[in-house]
């Protein structure tokens, strides 16, 4: 069934807004996969807060104007799914590379991020990327590590001190 021009209108605006958001953009060709696989794919991106949509190629050239994924516009051809990371630049990368191990028919054609389009073999350099919260606790024990090395340079003087000491009273006792 074709869309009216007021849906198509909703459909652009909607994935205009979606897209000013993310951080990354994979789009990947999905031609022989049944609903159930479709299904668990969606399942799977609402989990890690992905935004999955199957839009027409001229909608999505559309829709990208104007946003950081303006680049992926000259490549789009034939039936994408588009996927956008909300969260974290590396979800739909880790979705879409997860889901493809899975699904041969499933296949990654273009990946997107901060206006730079990548090629579909850098997928891994993309899904690798650490969450927020992994990001987060790598700069914590970053920052943490100066403070532990200084603490314990301090405690090593008064344990040598006490280690000396102990030394020296083992020596006047075997002395004695």
């Amino acid at each position: 069934m074709a869309l009216t021009l007021d849906e198509k209108k909703a459909v652009v605006a909607e994935v205009s807004e979606v897209a000013k958001g993310a951080y990354s953009a994979v789009a990947a060709e999905y031609c022989g996969l049944t609903v159930e696989q479709l299904t668990s794919l969606r399942i799977k991106a609402r989990e890690d807060n992905v935004y999955l949509r199957v839009v027409k190629n001229t909608l999505a050239r559309r829709a990208l104007e104007n946003t950081d994924f303006a680049c992926m516009s000259e490549r789009l051809t034939g039936p994408l799914i588009l996927a956008f990371s909300r969260e974290d630049p590396g979800a739909a990368a880790r979705v879409a590379k997860d889901f493809a191990k899975g699904n041969d028919k499933f296949q990654v054609t273009m990946l997107s991020v901060g206006g730079e389009l990548l090629e579909p073999t850098d997928i891994d350099k993309l899904a690798r990327l650490p969450t927020r919260d992994q990001a987060i606790s790598m700069l914590m024990s970053v920052m943490l590590a100066p403070t532990e090395k200084f603490v314990r340079t301090l405690n090593e003087v008064p344990g040598k001190l006490v280690r000396t000491v102990a030394a020296i009273r083992e020596q006047k006792q075997q002395a004695a």
